[in-house]
């Protein structure tokens, strides 16, 4: 199978995580980074963490002849522009959350991409994680009964280096809550109604050393709806100085299951079961697991000629609740979700080390090859 070429646009913070699943990749002949683009200051960065090539004109990426994958990790309110752009280039596309911040540039990249018989993998990838797959596995087989509540929890103290986080088209709910709607609705399928509340709890910020006015939300409590009297919570802002509780919980008729850690750094899961009366721990079986785990499973599945398994759909439909979020908490009302996605049943992933052989969380596991 030949290696999928791949090309950057954002050479800031977050291409540090991505970085090390271009280099795993590229040790397998499986992708090779071509060029990356990015501002100019952010030249000797992204050639020093091993893009061959930097250019500061995203032209040079879209219209590149050897690259079949564009990586999107530019500020959220410019990930549809660069999105479409790319997919018109005739690329598939692996995009940042959220993919687009209107519910008309979403239905539109979606449309493009099949037009162009193009791959679009949207963040967030928390549905890959095998602990994911292990609480999803254990809802499907009914031990925890019918699934009636759910919360799931993801805040900070916020970003101080980029004021673009608190203007429109950022936000908590875009930055944050993607991440635990993207979860929920893995678990429990579609929503089909949301009520918030949100607000700037912190109207001024200090960025780079600048006070900076706050104008998107920076704290949210969202209640779902999943039908069936099944309602969830999500709370989330850049208003958490710390948390240690389990950041997602699922609460059913015979028992519950709890994850360890947050969904994107799970850190193993915990679960009740009426007929055991105790809780159960189960370690992490994949310590290596990473938030950006998106990037290998997409190039792996362009070299199989296969669709990746995170559907755009679902973050379209998840787009789709944080807006509604929005709305609600503006107006105070409960507004309807109209999309639906196909969930796919969650299958367990091959290779993972059984826990007590696992001592070392700075290698893989399994060993590499």
């Amino acid at each position: 199978m030949k290696a999928i070429g791949i090309g950057i646009i954002g050479c800031g913070n977050v291409l540090d995580a991505y970085l090390p699943q271009c280099e795993r990749l590229e040790s397998r002949g499986a992708a090779r980074v071509h060029v990356a683009c990015g501002r100019p200051a952010q030249r000797e960065r992204a050639l020093g963490l091993g893009a061959r090539r930097f250019t500061t004109n995203e032209n040079d990426v879209l219209h590149a002849p050897e690259v079949d994958l564009v990586l999107i990790l530019t500020s959220m309110p410019s990930h549809a522009r660069l999105t479409r752009e790319a997919l018109e280039a005739g690329k598939h596309v692996l995009v940042e959350k959220p993919f687009a911040t209107t519910l008309e540039e979403a239905d539109s990249l979606l449309q493009l991409a099949t037009r162009k018989q193009r791959h679009l993998a949207c963040a967030p990838f928390t549905t890959l994680s095998p602990t994911f797959r292990s609480i999803a596995q254990i809802i499907q087989s009914g031990r925890i009964g019918k699934p009636c509540s759910a919360r799931a929890r993801y805040g900070w103290a916020g970003p101080s280096w980029a004021d673009w986080f608190y203007k429109p088209g950022g936000g908590c709910l875009f930055d944050l809550a993607v991440y635990c709607v993207t979860s929920l609705t893995g678990l429990l399928g579609p929503v089909h109604r949301v009520m918030a509340m949100t607000g700037a709890a912190i109207p001024r910020r200090m960025i780079e050393g600048r006070p900076t006015a706050v104008e998107a939300e920076d704290n949210a409590q969202v209640l779902l709806d999943f039908g069936d009297r099944c309602f969830g919570v999500v709370t989330s802002g850049f208003t958490m100085q710390q948390y240690r509780s389990p950041a997602l919980e699922i609460y059913g008729t015979d028992g519950v299951v709890q994850m360890i850690g947050d969904d994107w750094d799970p850190d193993g899961h915990e679960l009740w079961e009426n007929r055991v009366g105790a809780w159960q721990v189960f370690k992490e079986t994949a310590p290596d697991w990473s938030w950006t785990d998106g990037l290998p499973h997409t190039v792996q599945r362009l070299r199989e000629d296969k669709t990746p398994e995170v559907n755009p759909r679902h973050a379209r439909h998840v787009l789709e609740i944080l807006l509604a979020a929005q709305r609600s908490g503006a107006s105070g009302s409960a507004i309807d979700v109209i999309s639906r996605f196909d969930r796919a049943p969650c299958a367990p992933l091959p290779g993972s080390d059984p826990a007590h052989l696992q001592h070392d969380r700075s290698r893989p596991h399994p060993p590499e090859h």
